[in-house]
């Protein structure tokens, strides 16, 4: 197939680009290339043929229609978007316009496109949104997200994705443009930005520098290892039914002091610390995060039993995993360290 896949400079779009060009697919990689994008992507799949990469913005139209025109695609898998909860509490303008007015454009467009294709080819196409289950809101202390739950967006980034869901439901309610929706639980694994949780803990760990845990550190998230989330996605986008959601998690829920606690022992092995007797010792809680989600769980049965997909990686075995890839990959985020983000906290509201 001819893939058009936005956001495939970022941390889940270039593990997706990945896994579809190893399928032998043909892909076309927009992404504006913003402060999260992976600093190596202009030469990871730069040796395969079937690989093409545009810096594009999506709210330029023009550029846009001149793009989807040309490459032609037989489905476009939607992943460009501003992701951060932290950065939206700082800066919401940016997310309004990304993830709501861009994914605006690109239905516009993809609409005119498929408009123009023959019936068959029509039915054959495919607009896969890929969303988080942030949109639902927060937990309780029981029961799980599916996909009948209502929306209950509670910061400027979930409320911007919800928009931009609604906006393709829409698109296929109305226009009866092909789509598919995936809203998935929280993603981590090799080429993460260290701004994120997980990455961040690894990293400042390795430096033995204070370890900041929001709150009390209770706050729960289901886990899912960016990879099982790639062949989700790819599973979806070849036998999911048009205009069904489709939620993806990794049945794995966990508090973030048992996260950061799990996180500090595997380095503790790996590379055992000079400056304390063991890293948990530099855990420090600080003030919450305004607004912040209690509990986030998938339920991810649809999937399961519909498509037969589940997860390869426990939180274990992929945690394991991910703390041996950034220690084996020290050049590439202090790349980012560098020149992008050095580890300051974000999003502490005005």
């Amino acid at each position: 197939m001819k893939i058009i896949v936005t956001g495939g400079a970022g941390f889940i779009g270039s593990n997706l680009v990945s896994l579809l060009l190893d399928e032998g697919h043909e892909v076309l990689n927009l992404d504006k290339l913003t402060y999260a994008a992976n600093p190596d992507i202009m030469y990871m799949f730069a040796e395969n043929k079937g690989y093409q990469f545009r810096k594009v913005d999506l709210t330029n139209r023009d550029e846009l229609k001149e793009v989807v025109k040309t490459f032609a695609p037989q489905a476009i898998m939607h992943l460009a978007a501003e992701s951060h909860v932290d950065r939206s509490i700082d800066g919401p303008s940016d997310f309004i316009n990304t993830n709501i007015i861009g994914t605006f454009n690109l239905l516009e467009e993809a609409l005119e496109y498929w408009r123009t294709l023959d019936p068959e080819q029509q039915k054959e196409f495919r607009f896969h949104h890929i969303s988080t289950d942030e949109v639902y809101g927060s937990l309780g202390e029981e029961g799980l997200f599916t996909e009948e739950t209502p929306y209950h967006p509670n910061s400027p980034y979930s409320a911007s994705k919800a928009s931009s869901d609604h906006l393709v439901r829409a698109w296929h309610e109305t226009y009866g443009l092909p789509i598919l929706i995936t809203n998935c639980s929280n993603n981590y694994g090799p080429y993460q930005f260290p701004e994120k949780l997980i990455p961040l803990i690894i990293i400042k760990g390795l430096a033995e520098q204070e370890l900041p845990l929001y709150g009390d550190g209770k706050n729960i998230r289901d886990w899912l290892y960016v990879e099982d989330h790639a062949r989700a996605l790819y599973l979806v986008l070849k036998t999911g039914q048009v205009g069904r959601t489709y939620n993806i998690g990794g049945n794995e829920e966990h508090t973030n002091i048992d996260i950061v606690e799990r996180i500090c022992t595997i380095l503790d092995q790996l590379r055992p610390p000079k400056t304390v007797s063991k890293r948990k010792d530099l855990i420090r809680f600080v003030q919450d995060r305004p607004g912040h989600d209690r509990r986030y769980a998938i339920d991810s049965s649809r999937l399961q039993s519909e498509l037969g997909w589940t997860p390869s990686e426990s939180f274990s075995s992929g945690l394991e995993k991910t703390v041996q890839w950034y220690l084996g990959n020290e050049e590439w985020w202090k790349k980012i360290l560098d020149k992008t983000y050095s580890g300051e906290r974000l999003g502490q509201s005005k």
